[in-house]
């Protein structure tokens, strides 16, 4: 998976029920500690990996979300809607240490193999940016439909997906084209992708409707939709966004948003 976002899913889902946190964390290279954004406080916590308290509260730029680590997990990248930059923080050292401007209200992004380009969707402007890392300057745009924020990319780095919350459409980007060459209607909002390991099926969560629609890779159709209600629960209340699936390819895991659940899907049968 492009951009090294490597929390553990089930500890970002008990963080986002319970903070306001946006981003699912990440552990630093030879340290394990955890990093988490903090939307409303403008600030990373860091935390110590074996008794989960903060050791270190990092501020950043306004509205940190989305973050990502470099491939050596030497510095995190952090995406801050509020100023428009991805701001980078040194993990050893804990600081601030550059920010690199992007399109108005960054959302979600990711690197290319070598670091050397970020790929981010830009909310208020409805485009994906291409940003060259060292000089820190925008080298190209793909216009998306309104209010792009999840982005996903195909192992092989020429295929990059990006969901329009607006237009209720996965895009499908051609990399070196710059073009979008598909549009895929989906339900009402979608958020977050996961690809299969074998990348024959693209799921996406449309958050207002409740659902997972499951695409077949590279048809482009739909397989499948997946909708969540646990008992109990009214069909407002389920709003699911992030969503990763395992390494072997058996089981997804979907946060539910304000239902404070996480379902477990079985990759294969579609069984919660």
């Amino acid at each position: 998976m492009r951009g090294r976002n490597l929390g553990l899913f089930l500890v970002g889902a008990c963080v986002l029920a319970g903070a306001m946190v946006v981003s699912i964390p990440g552990y630093s290279a030879g340290t394990g500690r955890i990093f988490v954004s903090n939307e409303k406080g403008h600030s990373i916590s860091v935390l110590d990996p074996q008794t989960y308290e903060v050791i270190k509260t990092i501020e950043t730029s306004r509205r940190p979300r989305d973050m990502r680590f470099n491939n050596e997990q030497t510095l995190l990248y952090v995406a801050c809607g509020d100023d428009d930059v991805i701001d980078v923080i040194d993990v050893a050292t804990l600081e601030v240490v550059d920010y690199i401007p992007t399109g108005p209200s960054p959302e979600d992004f990711l690197f290319n193999d070598d670091d050397s380009v970020i790929y981010v969707s830009n909310e208020e402007d409805s485009t994906l940016s291409y940003i060259d890392v060292k000089e820190g300057l925008v080298i190209a745009e793909v216009p998306t439909g309104a209010e792009p924020e999840g982005v996903a990319m195909s192992k092989d780095g020429k295929t990059i997906y990006v969901a329009s919350e607006v237009a209720d459409m996965v895009h499908v980007i051609d990399v070196e084209a710059e073009a979008v060459v598909e549009n895929i209607i989906v339900g009402t909002r979608p958020r977050r992708f996961a690809l299969t390991p074998d990348e024959s099926e693209l799921w996406v969560s449309a958050e207002l409707s409740g659902e997972i629609y499951i695409i077949d890779l590279p048809s482009y159709e739909i397989l499948d939709v997946i909708k969540f209600l646990p008992p109990g629960f009214r069909e407002v209340d389920v709003t699911p966004v992030d969503l990763v699936i395992s390494k072997d390819g058996a089981t997804a895991f979907v946060t539910l948003g304000r239902a404070n659940h996480i379902a477990y899907v079985d990759v294969v049968t579609r069984e919660i």
